[in-house]
């Protein structure tokens, strides 16, 4: 995404000092990894970048980039009460104008219709244990199905997937809010797209770049992620 030649050859330099196997890795979970449902948890300030330059020859052009972010960002910020946003590169007024704005906010009383008269938030559910029987339904079709029969969490697109017997229904759930209920000792989170049953394991196999590769009784192998192999081993070893 550099267009300065100079900078171009430094980055190609860079490409063949890398570790082969970190940059497939690295290149591997790009591609296979959906933040997605991650990326609206997160809290801190984030800086979005928008590069066009590379993608000139697929028509891609400066102003096609500031139209996405106006419709990916921009609009969806103000849907939930930002206060300003800027863009590079920006001018001296322009950031005095917002933070001004930023201050004046930060100064002024809450109004009292909108302070809680109770508890901000629900009372978290209560876990499940693995004989508890969950009622699911996809559509026009209802299961009530018993949580050791589930085989596999999996996010498919924007919701989990969950596989039981020859089913696969959709439930609107995120993975993090499954997790939260579900056994630790009996469902694993794997990576960021699966929470395996740990009882559904027939074998285990050492991966690449000290990952592990699981198998499963009637199913797929799913592959471990390196953060969570190393936390497998600590939390199922002797």
């Amino acid at each position: 995404m550099a267009t300065d030649t100079a900078r171009q050859t430094q980055i190609a330099r860079w490409g063949t000092a890398s570790d082969p196997a970190t940059t497939a890795q690295a290149m591997y979970d790009m591609y296979t990894i959906d933040l997605r449902n991650d990326v609206g948890r997160i809290q801190q300030p984030v800086l979005v970048l928008g590069a066009w330059a590379a993608y000139a020859q697929y028509g891609s052009t400066k102003e096609s980039t500031r139209a996405i972010f106006t419709q990916q960002y921009a609009l969806q910020a103000f849907a939930v009460n930002a206060l300003d946003y800027l863009l590079k590169p920006v001018q001296e007024a322009r950031l005095a104008a917002a933070l001004a704005k930023a201050r004046a906010h930060c100064s002024a009383p809450v109004p009292a219709a909108m302070t809680p008269a109770g508890p901000a938030e629900e009372a978290p559910l209560a876990p499940l244990t693995v004989q508890d029987q969950v009622f699911v339904k996809d559509g026009e079709r209802c299961w009530f199905v018993k949580l050791a029969d589930i085989k596999l969490f999996e996010i498919n697109g924007s919701y989990p997937r969950i596989h039981f017997e020859s089913h696969q229904p959709l439930i609107p759930r995120t993975l993090q809010q499954l997790e939260a209920r579900l056994d630790p000792k009996v469902f694993f989170r794997v990576n960021r797209q699966q929470i395996i049953n740990l009882k559904w394991i027939a074998g285990i196999e050492p991966w690449f770049s000290n990952t592990l590769k699981l198998k499963r009784r009637g199913g797929p192998e799913v592959e471990v992620s390196r953060q969570q192999s190393v936390r497998f081993r600590e939390l199922l070893s002797l």
